[in-house]
């Protein structure tokens, strides 16, 4: 399975869930367009904050959505690179290793 095939696995999945409990998704979606939308950081970077936390938690759906926002923001590889660095010194060994899946997911897309 590629990498564009998870990303729409996850949103897929995303996407029942919100049917299912619309009013909760609802609100989580105000909270997520919120928190993303550009300020003193751009949303570029601010997807990149995200990525990093999805690496630090160990999140695989959540590496997936957040690298496809920020290279759709216009993040580039280096910046990626940048934030996976400071994900690896919070979350220590099992960061390095999302980390890796978070380049893939890059690479990939």
């Amino acid at each position: 399975m590629t990498v564009k095939d998870k990303l729409a696995g996850a949103k897929t999945r995303m996407a029942a869930f919100a049917k299912a409990s619309p009013d909760m998704f609802d609100g989580f979606a105000k909270v997520s367009k919120a928190a993303t939308r550009a300020g003193s950081f751009s949303a570029a970077q601010k997807e990149l904050i995200a990525t990093a936390l999805a690496v630090a938690k160990g999140c695989d759906d959540c590496i997936l959505y957040h690298v496809d926002a920020a290279r759709r923001h216009g993040a580039d590889e280096s910046a990626l690179l940048e934030a996976l660095e400071v994900a690896v010194e919070m979350g220590g060994g099992p960061a390095v290793m999302y980390a890796a899946k978070a380049l893939e997911v890059y690479r990939e897309l």
